[in-house]
């Protein structure tokens, strides 16, 4: 199969009714969209990389699913409702078009799971690694995307699910979750590279320190892996004290004033680790 007819294949494959701000998807030099009024547009891009995201031997319907499903949970993390989303893909040696095809399988099965169209992209081959990057189009009503900077003192602190997970476990976005907080929450993001790293993140952007309280750990991991282990997708969000949380929310702890990005746990300040790709002993490979 030639590249012309790997398109086609994804084109059919990628089909689904045209919906009305979609004029052009797959087949011409670009999609063409038309904004809906009064919405502002979520823009993310994630990357994933053979060896470093992902393994030679992993199947390709799991790689499809998670190159997807990481960049939906930026989404759901600022309140947003997906829509469009491009895929580059650069195909290493050790992939063939069989793999290929699942790849897309995988990555079509969330997209109509998560009401999103895939509506374009590139293929390439590679010289070395597999890798894939997702462009990914969201929206939310005009003024409510939830961001990291709105954490206020007093504000209760949340996470929708137990963290420490292995990294290649499913992912699943808190979209549904991510769009009842608006108008609710105070600050959110999604926890991608370990909870004591994400949460500084968040504290530094309001301008705020934390108190950790509690730290719901998943069934046969470990506290450490809990707080810097990162890959899990859930939201990290905040809540005024007097709002009640969605069901399901996780209490674990309470903003308050103090030095930017300060968190405390049982009585010492918490140093922040986690996933970093340019740091070198303190970042272990995703794939490991």
């Amino acid at each position: 199969m030639n590249e012309v007819a790997l398109v086609e294949w994804i084109k059919k494959h990628a089909a689904t009714p045209r919906t009305r701000d979609l004029i052009l998807g797959i087949g011409d030099d670009c999609a063409i969209l038309r904004p809906r009024q009064n919405e502002d547009l979520l823009l993310k891009t994630d990357p994933l990389i053979e060896n470093v995201h992902f393994t030679t031997e992993m199947r390709g319907e799991i790689v499809g699913a998670r190159a997807l499903s990481r960049s939906l949970s930026d989404i759901a993390a600022m309140g947003g409702e997906p829509r469009y989303c491009l895929v580059s893909l650069g195909v290493g040696p050790r992939h063939d078009e069989r793999w290929i095809k699942a790849f897309f399988r995988g990555l079509l099965r969330v997209a109509r799971k998560t009401n999103t169209v895939l509506a374009g992209g590139d293929l390439s081959h590679s010289t070395r690694e597999t890798h894939t990057d997702i462009m990914l189009c969201g929206a939310v009503p005009k003024g409510t995307a939830l961001r990291r900077d709105g954490a206020k003192p007093g504000d209760i602190l949340y996470v929708s699910g137990k963290l420490g997970k292995p990294w290649d476990r499913p992912i699943h976005p808190r979209l549904e979750l991510g769009q009842q907080l608006r108008g609710l929450a105070t600050s959110c993001m999604d926890l991608s590279d370990g909870l004591s790293l994400d949460l500084t993140r968040l504290c530094k952007a309001s301008n705020v320190s934390a108190q950790l309280e509690y730290i719901p750990v998943f069934a046969g991991s470990t506290l450490e892996r809990a707080l810097s282990g990162g890959e899990d997708y859930e939201l990290l969000f905040t809540v005024p004290a007097h709002k009640k949380a969605p069901a399901g929310a996780r209490r674990i702890g309470i903003i308050q004033r103090g030095q930017p990005g300060r968190i405390f746990f049982e009585g010492q300040r918490l140093t922040p680790r986690g996933y970093d790709h340019f740091a070198t002993s303190e970042s272990p490979q995703r794939t490991k």
